[in-house]
């Protein structure tokens, strides 16, 4: 056990070491001159947020408009995996992780602040016919909504895809392979890895110390803590932090799971509570129009920059830019989470769980929690609410004192707010030890404990110097180049997407459609007569042996070897054709089963079946490609049958650019020496 616990350290040194240097140099300045450097990262981001936001406008736009065109293309099908690929966790579980790691805290932390502050700012208070109230839920919808989501996407798809799809490491530098080949494994693949294990460990580590405010801030509301003194911050981190170690030493299918679904269940209860005894109907009517809101102004806020109300743009900028530049900056760590996670499913399903299920929620929760402080604030408690709207620590708490039960839903709030800590720091130190390991899958376990403990040290030295604000305006100011980085992925997925569907989809050579049987009888008496599972296997180890030996014994005429094999499956055989830079050519033929249906078999019109299960030979291939029913196939018929494929196998090989496809890392290795001996 100790052993297990010491060994394996297998961090890569040239993306860590140049991470740990640059992290450390940014900690030092802004824990020890955290208003001189927040000062100056404040003019830099203050720079690009004013002379740049149409960047972010643009890119944003981009990304929101590509999600859905993938959703709705002919690239929607495409599995994150092999075709034959099914998701790892359950639908509800995948959710829950995908909601925990994205936006959890800043749920908590801005439910009620964001639509507060809209509410009770001076922007739109000269124009009488914007109500303040509707204003302020568009607004917030616009913010947590499908455009966030839409960066999210963007990174977690192209890693999934290049990940299960082409087998390239989990990492960014991956999604570059179509524009950078083999060039993404040197000096250039670990500039976009050193960015992004700076670009998580900053994200991760200003969303946390807020996260540790607010925890405080809630313990000492419901007096458990007596002040928010730095001594109960660091208890604070001391203990979550641990229990995220631990969890993330579990694994994800483990640890972050089980946190999460408990949570989101949590969540639920205390979201229908508010909705049961707060303005009911006011709640209900307020999401109705929200939504239709949004979507009538979908477009107009996509587009709009403000240039021509210039004293809006100040507000722009501090909400609008700064939550682009946020949802940017923290692309890389739940990007590559959600890839973690969703191995198996088509983009289709992907695009559609990440861009609509979790904006729906927040929309939700947004219009439950931050609707009812609006109502409360202006019908119940004479603007008490607006007063406090810009101590966002301890605006939750106080709204909830005016519904019933206030001790125990401000228990309530502590503990989702907990497990939300706890599950972004776990799966920040998951993410993280993948980066930095170019998603190794045997870290040791101390690995992971040294990654849970240098997230806390930053965090509280930043709390205790009040350098928080600094890392947070560095965060942004990154996310101007990841931006770019962003819209570079689209380019490469597009590119590889085109090959996939391509190489999938491409059928047999025009010579082979005028292969044909005049054996038409016998076929039909195949068609109407319904096999056992002895009769595929007799048809198994006769035909179809037959036809493989008879195909080998000519192929080794023309010097080409080919094996036959069942892999100690009596129910399969398959003939294959080795090759040292190439994937091996397979064709297959194993017995399957499908279950008659009731009317099927009592239907008088019908072929004869009086059994409850038919079996019959299916086809399999190397490169996963779906199989179909070779039943009426004589031995003549299945070799020309293999020969198609083989045909198809050698045009295929021939095209440089299906390289990914029809070649493993290794062999792509080879291919690169033989190339490169070539040219010389």
């Amino acid at each position: 056990m100790k052993k297990a616990f010491f060994s394996k350290i297998t961090l890569n040194k040239g993306i860590t070491i140049p991470s740990l240097i640059f992290i450390t140099i940014t900690g030092v300045f802004a824990g020890q001159f955290p208003n001189e450097t927040n000062a100056v990262l404040e003019t830099i981001k203050n720079f690009i947020f004013t002379n740049l936001h149409w960047v972010y406008v643009w890119a944003v736009t981009i990304f929101v408009g590509f999600m859905f065109y993938l959703a709705l293309s002919k690239f929607g099908n495409i599995r994150l995996g092999n075709n034959d690929s099914q998701p790892e966790h359950s639908f509800f579980s995948w959710v829950a992780m995908l909601f925990a790691a994205g936006m959890g805290i800043g749920l908590m932390y801005f439910s009620v602040a964001e639509p507060m502050q809209h509410y009770s700012s001076d922007i739109f208070a000269g124009d009488a016919s914007i109500n303040k109230a509707e204003n302020a839920q568009l607004y917030t919808f616009f913010h947590w909504g499908v455009h966030a989501w839409a960066i999210y996407g963007i990174v977690g798809l192209a890693m999934s895809y290049f990940t299960y799809r082409y087998k390239l490491p989990l990492s960014l530098r991956s999604c570059f392979y179509p524009l950078l080949k083999d060039r993404i494994q040197g000096g250039w693949g670990n500039v976009i890895d050193i960015f992004a294990l700076c670009s998580t460990i900053f994200g991760i580590t200003t969303t946390l110390g807020f996260g540790v405010v607010q925890i405080n801030s809630g313990l000492v509301n419901m007096n458990i803590f007596p002040d928010t003194s730095f001594t109960y911050q660091i208890i604070i981190v001391c203990i979550l932090v641990g229990i995220a170690i631990l969890s993330a030493v579990t694994g994800v299918s483990k640890g972050i799971k089980i946190l999460s679904s408990i949570n989101i269940v949590v969540v639920v209860l205390l979201l229908l509570f508010v909705v049961a005894v707060g303005p009911t109907t006011h709640i209900l009517g307020g999401f109705t129009t929200g939504i239709g809101n949004y979507i009538s102004n979908f477009v107009e806020l996509t587009f709009n920059t403000h240039a021509y109300q210039t004293d809006e743009l100040p507000w722009f900028y501090d909400w609008t830019i700064l939550y682009w530049a946020w949802w940017i900056s923290w692309a890389p760590y739940v990007g590559l989470f959600i890839a973690k996670i969703s191995k198996g499913r088509t983009i289709r399903d992907f695009v559609g769980a990440v861009l609509i299920i979790p904006a729906l929620f927040n929309f939700i929760w947004m219009t439950v929690f931050g609707n009812s402080a609006m109502w409360i604030d202006e019908f119940v408690a004479n603007g008490a609410l607006s007063n406090i709207a810009s101590n966002p620590d301890i605006l939750m708490f106080s709204f909830l004192e005016y519904l019933p039960l206030t001790e125990i839903t401000g228990y309530v709030v502590i503990f989702i707010i907990t497990i939300f800590f706890i599950t972004s720091a776990d799966s920040g130190i998951v993410v993280m030890d993948s980066i930095a390991t170019k998603n190794s899958t045997e870290s040791s376990k101390l690995q992971i404990v040294l990654w849970g403990i240098l997230l806390a040290v930053i965090s509280l030295v930043l709390l205790n110097a009040g350098g928080l604000p600094a890392l947070q305006s560095m965060t942004l100011i990154t996310a101007l180049p990841f931006s770019v980085i962003m819209l570079l992925f689209i380019v490469s997925l597009v590119k590889a997407l085109r090959i996939d569907y391509k190489y999938y989809e491409s059928g047999f050579s025009m010579s082979t459609n005028l292969w044909s049987s005049d054996s038409w009888k016998d076929k039909l008496n195949q068609i109407v007569t319904f096999k056992n599972r002895a009769a595929i296997d007799r048809f198994i180890n006769t035909t179809v042996i037959e036809a493989f030996e008879e195909l080998q014994e000519v192929l080794s005429q023309h010097g080409i070897d080919a094996l036959i094999h069942n892999h100690q499956d009596p129910n399969r055989i398959e003939i294959e054709i080795k090759y040292d830079v190439l994937n091996n050519f397979i064709y297959g033929v194993k017995n399957e089963s499908r279950d008659m249906p009731e009317y099927f078999i009592k239907e008088k019109n019908l072929p004869d079946a009086d059994i409850e299960e038919s079996f019959y030979p299916l086809t399999y291939f190397g490169d996963t490609r779906e199989g179909y029913n070779v039943t009426y196939f004589s031995k003549n018929e299945l070799i020309t049958d293999v020969l198609k494929h083989y045909e198809r196998f050698l045009k295929l090989t021939s095209e440089e650019k299906n390289v990914m496809f029809i070649s493993s890392n290794i062999h792509r290795k080879k291919v690169k020496k033989i190339k490169q001996k070539f040219n010389t």
